[in-house]
């Protein structure tokens, strides 16, 4: 979400507000992208996202290429920059999801076709912040001045990182609830404070009868070194139809999904659960980011501030597994990061 400005990302949202419009009449979507051969490379698990970019792939007439890593010469020890280098040459666009933070930009370093990052380790999540900003203008009418409370894992959930940008960068008043050891990262929080100006404030749950929507997401349990600290953290915070009886009753409750013990199954009969909407409109804005990306709408490549020299000491960034040139972009708040993971100097 840091490459994107607010007027590109009103330019998708309002995109996908002409892709949704278009999906009642499917004879005019599927001419928007003939012929056109979309790669979806996952190398991580995913229902909605992969199958909402091969549906929204499909709507728009083009044809999906499917890559299975435990069946493809990554599995032989083919390196990751071969991998992406034999796909581009097959695809219009690649779609990636990949285990180590900063594959997405190292792929789209090495790639002719445009790449469309679909979550990278526990760094970013662009196209899901997408959908979730246009869930809540669809919802709420606006984004702007809204309190938005997130709520869960905010150390490791990629998606909670993009959307501090995205909300920020809207205007919105985000109340960060988590366990301590959950918490979002201070120097995420300072860029976006003096970039966007935003108000980012840490609460109790006592405090959600303020919110009006509320954003929750799962423990990321595939992110932790120790697994008994993910179990600990998985029965330290719950949605449960009583915490919501202080809520406001157009309260907005969302979550990337999938869900697992973190929202109590009751919730979801509760009119104010919007997740499963949410998770719908994943494909009209999906369909925007590939229109845009593979006929020339979308921003050209650009640097993201000013390079410095970087050395990553993070173990998750994709410099681990595939050996890169190091560098480091200054943030708005003045500190050094990896320009691939997007971590700090100081770890």
């Amino acid at each position: 979400m840091r490459d994107f400005t607010r007027q590109e990302a009103e330019a998708v949202l309002f995109e996908a507000e002409k892709m949704e419009a278009l999906l009642k009449t499917p004879e005019k979507c599927s001419r928007i992208l003939p012929n056109r051969l979309v790669a979806n490379m996952f190398f991580e698990p995913s229902t909605r996202t992969s199958q909402s970019f091969q549906a929204a792939s499909s709507r728009l007439g083009a044809k999906t290429l499917s890559f299975h890593p435990q069946s493809s010469s990554a599995a032989k020890g083919e390196t990751f920059s071969d991998t992406i280098r034999m796909v581009d040459g097959y695809s219009d666009a690649i779609v990636l999801r990949h285990a180590h933070e900063g594959a997405a930009r190292l792929a789209a370093d090495i790639s002719e076709h445009p790449v469309i990052n679909a979550g990278d380790g526990g760094n970013q999540h662009p196209t899901q912040t997408l959908v979730d900003l246009y869930t809540i203008k669809k919802l709420k009418g606006k984004i702007t001045g809204l309190k938005i409370a997130l709520f869960g894992d905010l150390r490791h959930a990629r998606t909670m990182h993009s959307l501090l940008f995205g909300l920020s960068m809207f205007g919105a008043e985000m109340m960060l609830i988590s366990p301590p050891s959950l918490s979002m990262g201070a120097p995420s929080i300072r860029e976006a404070e003096r970039k966007f100006n935003a108000k980012i404030t840490a609460v109790s749950i006592k405090d959600l009868p303020q919110a009006d929507v509320l954003y929750v997401c799962r423990v990321q349990k595939e992110r932790f070194e120790d697994p008994r600290e993910a179990i600990a953290a998985e029965g330290a915070f719950r949605v449960s139809a009583k915490l919501l009886k202080s809520a406001k009753k157009d309260l907005a409750i969302l979550h990337p999904l999938p869900k697992v013990s973190e929202i109590d199954p009751i919730v979801d009969d509760d009119p104010r659960a919007k997740y499963f909407g949410q998770a719908k409109n994943g494909v009209p804005v999906r369909m925007a980011v590939l229109t845009r990306c593979i006929i020339g709408k979308g921003a050209k490549k650009r640097g993201q501030g000013e390079v410095v020299r970087f050395s990553c000491r993070n173990a998750s960034c994709i410099l681990r597994l595939q050996p890169a040139p190091q560098g480091g972009i200054l943030g708005a708040d003045g500190v050094a990061r990896c320009r691939y993971c997007e971590q700090p100097a100081r770890g």
